[in-house]
């Protein structure tokens, strides 16, 4: 079964460029982003990788951990770590799984629908093994995103959807279509207007299911 919003992520152990850790732990009380890939030494997740290397003090400053997945072995992803360093020309500090087992892919329900995996299997095999999920300090999964093999990644839209997440997470509020930071946010409809106006000040009254307020400092 697919893993839905506010499910548990699923926890694992596993063998890592940062050596072994169990999912869980590693995220202690941060957020998480795990994002996929099928296999190695591929050119669009090479450019994907060189994104994340690029975002790293934007997620540090988020309390945010990122750690990728590939099918490939711990070998192979010191040896294509380089690699994306070299394009991108940032360290790819982050730590990327061996999931040749495809425990993380399977777990995650990350293959596609007709996977076939016979040995020397290509990236076609596991073709949707590129899958971002935004997960809580709860572990509860608040996002999921799956891409074809032929589209990048937008890292920056993935960004803003953590910082539109963070904004509202524990909080009757919700984000508006195309949100920055910094923007106003949505009224939830549990408040009516004046416990909306003693929550969040002064209120913008669009249509009376669609109220706007000042985002609260965080």
């Amino acid at each position: 079964m697919s893993l839905r919003i506010n499910d548990i992520a699923p926890n694992f152990t596993a063998n890592t460029t940062a050596g072994e850790l169990t999912f869980h732990d590693w995220i202690g009380d941060s957020y998480a982003i795990i994002f996929s890939h099928p296999k190695d030494f591929t050119p669009v997740c090479t450019t994907e990788f060189g994104a994340v290397a690029r975002l790293a003090g934007e997620f540090t400053k988020r309390n945010t951990k990122v750690i990728g997945v590939s099918v490939d072995n711990v070998d192979e992803h010191q040896k294509w770590k380089r690699d994306i360093e070299a394009f991108c020309g940032s360290p790819a500090d982050f730590p990327i799984i061996d999931d040749t087992s495809l425990q993380v892919a399977k777990l995650y329900n990350m293959l596609p629908a007709d996977a076939y995996l016979p040995d020397g299997r290509t990236p076609a095999h596991s073709a949707t093994v590129r899958t971002v999920f935004i997960i809580g300090p709860d572990k509860k999964i608040r996002l999921t995103l799956s891409y074809p093999m032929s589209v990048g990644r937008n890292f920056a839209e993935i960004l803003r959807a953590l910082d539109a997440i963070q904004a509202t997470d524990g909080v009757p509020l919700a984000t508006p279509a195309d949100w920055q930071p910094g923007q106003d946010v949505i009224v939830a409809l549990s408040l009516n207007n004046e416990q909306a106006k003693e929550k969040f000040g002064e209120i913008d009254v669009k249509l009376p299911y669609l109220r706007f307020a000042k985002a609260p400092a965080k």
